[in-house]
């Protein structure tokens, strides 16, 4: 076994062996694989292994597609059999929310060059002549969908990493990891010790006790899962063809053909954990005794779908762990607390991402940066507060409600509230619905009166009036938004204003009081991250972002060797902040403070400490809102009496409370962008319009060889404002919306859509092809179907800045 490697891969199940082979795919060869007992034990043996390539995310539709076209060439390449089966899949609707979200995910595919589209009762009953379509609103013929071996797999991955030089190490258990001081590890084996860069956690069922060797924890929790095979179905013995899967979600099982029978598998309500204090050291191979009482309203589903199941026999029954994280995506990436170690845990649909996986982790370990935005997947989305209790509910929750459609906007409750702030409580009782934002609970609008709660689904909902009530009103006259979800730097010290610079991609504020909008350049060169940097003193600077990113900007700040005389402090916990905005708001602040808060004394972009309603504030004057306003940051001890304050004086003015869904169509009006939906780090400053903003005269700053590299490229897309003209059906655009022309070429896609309640359009942001102009019409697919659109050459709201430097 080699003592010195280039990265360790802990586990041999299908996404350790695909991290693996795509590690080799990118030149590392001095790599290697660790498992503790045979190659695919645990829960990759069992699995169902189903392929698919459609998802609701765009960037796991890739990831998805990219894996099953690998397959094909996976065997030719390395000679060993992946049991590749695609004879398709059938997807069917039975309501109208799940037809929405099948017709967008075909205007999806159409955009992106996959292949899934709408056929025909009459087709889908030729494909697959067992299956009753009574009571069907829609079908989608998915033509690469199928299944495939997963040992064969598994072993395909191996045999092309071996190939490439890769080590792979069975019955080699992992005691011990240990961090070196260069950031270096030593992987400790009872057969001996590698010296290694990277450490990369697949461990699979044992993810939570591989990451406590290394002294961290990962909310992952187990589960069993069933699913069944029957005995030979002679409609189907008789077949010279395999037949289509068929995917019902609404009827809550998955069912394919599987020799001359059928599997069926289902995700019950009344699931059951397992090993909720550790995953057992000596479990391989194994299974749980059958329990199928408990998926029988599923398989009664089932059998009204297609009768024949009811009249086969069970060949054999298949109850094997499962383990899921609290939203039932992926951890992914570098734990931000550690240097050097990779995650990559919790995937359940395994066989659809194993390979586009192993790429993008191959491409983050060996380049610094996946190809895609995986934000929404990165191990950094959690924090400490994701504990046993929230992991556990969430997970039952996410089980539950596998195939449940995750509407947009969507809250669930299961698990919460986990952190609360000081004002939580009045907010409840004014009427505040709330949402999850980085464990916090967060006000997205303000019903009549406590208890309301939202209702769901694809077209507007009972949230859509009153968030209209709470954007008029601060636009009339002014509103309260609660802003402690930001995230909050503070940054002193001698040194501190070089280290910023030598981090920040636009140059550090000169003068106390002064604030800039910078952006953090990714290692691509993307948009990493945008943020508000104020100077506060001499040698002393707040900085504010985004705060469900914190813990992914985390690793940006270890980049960049910090100087023993400066003092780094995160504030998120100990300050909270409000903006307060619309054109009554100087005169409802100026009741409530001596300082003056003038044009002439307090312009667009400064900031001062001042005592407002006998609380102490960092007042700036900026707002997200697009609007005449001030953010106000004040320690959390102190929010309760401030916003009270806030309250108080407001009524006077007509002001009152505003929340998160009102702020999201505030600052669409505005055409303001949006950290994870509007930037990103597949996106470069000249298409986002953040090249102004990034001063390459500077000597140095993070990743600017990258910029450098990308500074003068043609733009691939651009960030963009549409109006919507019609909306027969009653939706806006949420975000993922494909874009098309008139004659259904493929322009781009929205990144954030919402109603504009104060210029009375339905708007949208997005990317588009750099040819369309402003003006030109183009089609939004909200609900998968062509509503009219035209391109605005400005913002709708204020396009000139007025109201913002009033």
């Amino acid at each position: 076994m080699k003592t010195q490697a280039q990265a360790v891969v802990i586990g041999g199940g299908v996404i350790g062996c695909s991290i693996l082979y795509h590690l080799t795919k990118l030149g590392w060869t001095d790599v290697v694989l660790l498992e503790r007992d045979e190659l695919t034990s645990g829960s990759t043996w069992h699995a169902a292994a189903n392929i698919h390539g459609l998802h609701d995310s765009t960037n796991i539709s890739r990831i998805q597609h990219y894996t099953m076209q690998l397959y094909n060439d996976l065997e030719a390449e390395t000679g060993q059999s992946c049991g590749v089966f695609q004879p398709g899949s059938l997807y069917l609707a039975q309501t109208e929310a799940r037809e929405h979200q099948l017709r967008l995910q075909a205007a999806k595919a159409k955009l992106y060059g996959m292949n899934f589209h709408e056929i025909s009762r009459d087709e889908a009953e030729r494909l697959h002549p067992l299956t009753n379509f009574d009571g069907i609103r829609c079908i989608m013929f998915e033509p690469d969908g199928g299944n495939v071996d997963p040992s064969g797999v598994t072993n395909a991955y191996a045999t092309g990493a071996r190939q490439n030089g890769a080590e792979i190490h069975r019955f080699t258990p992992v005691i011990a990891t240990e961090q070196q001081p260069d950031g270096t590890w030593i992987v400790r084996t009872p057969k001996g010790d590698i010296h290694t860069d990277w450490v990369v956690n697949a461990a699979g069922l044992w993810g939570r006790e591989v990451a406590a060797l290394a002294g961290i924890e990962l909310p992952l929790q187990p589960t069993e899962h069933q699913y069944f095979v029957t005995e030979t179905i002679p409609e189907i013995a008789a077949m010279d063809r395999r037949l289509p899967s068929v995917a019902d979600r609404d009827g809550e099982y998955y069912l394919r053909q599987e020799g001359q029978g059928l599997l069926i598998g289902a995700y019950e309500k009344d699931l059951k954990f397992w090993a909720e204090n550790g995953t057992p050291l000596d479990f391989a191979h194994d299974l749980f005794p059958d329990d199928l009482e408990r998926i029988e309203d599923n398989m009664m589903r089932a059998i009204d779908r297609v009768p024949a199941v009811g009249t086969a026999g069970i060949k054999r029954v298949i109850n094997g762990p499962m383990i899921w994280s609290p939203d039932s995506n992926v951890l992914f990436g570098p734990h931000p607390d550690l240097r050097n170690y990779f995650c990559c845990n919790g995937i359940i649909p395994g066989f659809s991402q194993s390979g586009g996986m192993g790429m993008q982790s191959a491409q983050w370990i060996v380049d610094g940066e996946s190809q895609y935005d995986m934000f929404a997947w990165d191990v950094a989305r959690f924090g400490e507060w994701a504990d046993k209790t929230f992991t556990k509910a969430r997970v039952g929750d996410q089980y539950a409600k596998r195939f449940a459609i995750h509407y947009p906007n969507e809250e669930r409750e299961a698990g919460r509230p986990v952190r609360t702030r000081p004002i939580y409580d009045l907010q409840k009782s004014m009427g505040g619905v709330f949402g999850l934002n980085y464990g916090w609970e967060h006000p997205q609008w303000f019903a009549d009166g406590p208890g309301a709660k939202d209702t769901n689904g694809f077209t507007r909902q009972n949230w859509f009036e009153p968030v209209g009530a709470e954007c008029r009103m601060l636009r009339d006259r002014a509103g309260i938004i609660d802003i402690s979800n930001f995230a909050k730097y503070h940054v002193s010290g001698e040194g501190a204003s070089e280290w910023l610079d030598a981090i920040f991609a636009n140059t550090m504020p000169k003068a106390v009081g002064r604030s800039c909008l910078t952006p953090l350049i990714g290692v691509r060169g993307g948009i990493a991250g945008d943020f508000t940097i104020t100077k506060l003193a001499d040698d002393e600077y707040m900085i504010i972002g985004s705060g469900m990113a914190e813990r992914y900007h985390q690793r940006f700040w270890a980049l960049v060797p910090q100087p023993d005389t400066v003092t780094f402090e995160t504030r998120t916990v100990s300050w909270c902040g409000f903006n307060v905005a619309g054109p009554k708001s100087r005169d409802m602040l100026q009741r409530m403070t001596n300082t003056s808060l003038a044009t002439a004394d307090f312009p667009f972009m400064r900031s001062k400490m001042i005592e407002l309603g006998g609380v102490e504030c960092l007042a700036l004057r900026v707002s997200f809102t697009g609007d005449l306003g001030w953010e106000l940051h004040c320690r959390t001890e102190d929010q309760l009496a401030l916003y009270q304050a806030l309250l108080a004086t407001g009524e006077d003015f007509g002001a009152g409370p505003v929340g998160a869904r009102a702020l999201m169509s505030l600052r669409v009006e505005k055409g303001y962008g949006s950290w994870s939906r509007e930037y990103s780090p597949e996106y470069w400053p000249q298409e986002v319009g953040f090249d102004g903003l990034v001063k390459d005269e500077k000597k140095d700053f993070l990743h600017k060889d990258a910029y450098l590299t990308v500074k003068n490229n043609a733009k691939r897309e651009v960030l963009s404002i549409l109006h919507v003209l019609d909306t027969p059906h009653n939706a806006d655009a949420t975000g993922g919306e494909p874009i098309f022309d008139l004659d259904g070429n493929g322009l781009g896609r929205v990144t954030s859509g919402t109603y504009g309640y104060t210029v009375d359009m339905s708007l949208a942001l997005g990317y588009l092809k750099p040819h369309v102009s402003p003006g030109n019409q183009v089609e939004v697919m909200i609900l998968g179907q062509p509503h009219r659109a035209v391109v605005l050459a400005e913002p709708p709201f204020d396009p000139k800045g007025d109201r913002l430097r009033a």
